[in-house]
């Protein structure tokens, strides 16, 4: 029997991608986790967060744990928000990391979700009814509001989201050229770069066209609508490992 968890990072903020992590160990390891001090990522520092994504890629190694990192650009957010919403979109995002650990784990699995939605059991229904002949045998999927709080498996995949998260952020600012902080509306160092990334015909790349704080800022300067944006690619960015 198999433990996984999944969850996820950057579901607000207004530039960059929104990651999704699995995690999958066997039952009998999941216990490491919580000796490990394995938490909610935003209970963590940032050293700390880097420390445990370390220390577990070094048992992977050695306990085939595996893990999936699904990376949603910012293309398809805007494309969801305009389209289905943004829980449907969560909910096909953690379906797909689920598919990927399904190709590597065999055996039954114990399936929790860190749950973004009001309602646990339709969050779970939802990502159920998008796995590959579900129900798997002796498989279960369950679904809970501060799962990441509350289990370290679930824990340990928002740590893993929110590290590769970070990282894109940083690969971003490189880019760009000027530091552009974490990404929240609420950041100053967010709120500072913005206009520089409304400069162009159409808003940057790693912004969210459709969020408020965007088309705000966008009619501010133009007086007008940003522009819709075009999304014709589904294919995502999916990291694999053990």
């Amino acid at each position: 029997m198999w433990n996984v968890g999944v969850d996820e990072a950057g579901r607000g903020p207004v530039l960059g991608p929104l990651v999704v992590g699995a995690v999958a160990l066997p039952v009998d390891d999941v216990q490491m986790l919580t000796e490990r001090g394995v938490k909610d990522s935003k209970d963590l520092t940032h050293k700390k967060r880097l420390e445990l994504v370390k220390w577990f890629h070094e048992h992977a190694e050695q306990r085939n744990w595996y893990h999936s990192l699904i990376v949603c650009r910012p293309e398809r957010i805007d494309h969801a928000v305009q389209s289905t919403g943004l829980n449907l979109l969560e909910v096909e995002l953690f379906a797909e990391a689920l598919v990927e650990i399904r190709e590597k784990v065999h055996d039954s699995i114990s399936i929790l979700n860190d749950a973004c939605d009001v309602n646990e059991q339709r969050f779970s229904d939802r990502i159920a009814a998008r796995l590959p002949g579900w129900p798997w045998k002796d498989s279960s999927i369950h679904s809970e509001h501060k799962a990441d709080t509350n289990h370290a498996i679930v824990g340990m995949a928002s740590i893993l989201a929110k590290v590769k998260r970070d990282e894109a952020i940083l690969q971003l600012a490189e880019e760009i050229g000027s530091p552009i902080g974490s990404g929240y509306p609420s950041d100053p160092k967010t709120k500072a770069a913005l206009p520089a990334l409304l400069g162009e015909k159409t808003p940057h790349p790693s912004l969210r066209w459709s969020w408020k704080t965007v088309t705000r800022a966008w009619k501010e300067i133009y007086g007008i609508d940003p522009p819709k944006r075009p999304f014709t690619d589904k294919h995502q960015s999916t990291l694999f490992d053990r």
